[in-house]
């Protein structure tokens, strides 16, 4: 069952165009106004915590510029489907879903990546799950664009990019 599931979201992938960033669902909410709304939203829950997002692997759920509410989350209680946020081996924040399990943790994977990330997410780097995603009207949120602007720079930052 497991492996047939595998097989049938690999092709249902091989057939999903990959999204553009046009495809990036912004809005005309301003990134520091969708950070004080995720911020209020995750203090008022305890272990909430809000990440920014860099890049397109995710499209067309979140892009560059969205905010995500992270909420605790051990590994045990993941599921193939959900978003998690997570270091990888290179310490890098990342932020892609969960395609399956195998012997060493949960496999993730950018929706519009070719294929999966090379580290497991285990509970020794998972941040946690998502619980909201807020889109905003920043066009390039990227390290290389724009200066980041003082009011979002202890924010963390969460790359949706290619697999490592």
């Amino acid at each position: 069952m497991k492996h047939s599931f595998l097989s049938l979201l690999a092709a249902l992938l091989a057939f999903c165009p990959p999204a553009r960033a046009a495809d990036n669902p912004v809005t005309a909410v301003p990134l520091a106004t969708a950070l004080a709304d995720a911020s209020r939203l995750a203090a008022a829950k305890p272990g909430l915590s809000v990440v920014r997002v860099a890049g397109d692997s995710m499209l067309p759920y979140f892009g560059d510029g969205a905010v995500l509410i992270l909420r605790p989350s051990r590994a045990a209680a993941l599921q193939p489907g959900m978003i998690v946020v997570y270091t990888n081996s290179v310490g890098e924040t990342v932020a892609h879903r969960i395609v399956a399990a195998d012997g060493d943790g949960w496999v993730v994977q950018g929706f519009n990546n070719s294929r999966a990330d090379s580290t497991r997410v285990t509970d020794a780097n998972l941040l946690g799950a998502v619980y909201a995603t807020f889109h905003t009207a920043i066009p390039d949120a990227t390290p290389g664009g724009a200066p980041i602007p003082a009011d979002i720079q202890g924010v963390p930052l969460a790359l949706a990019a290619p697999a490592r």
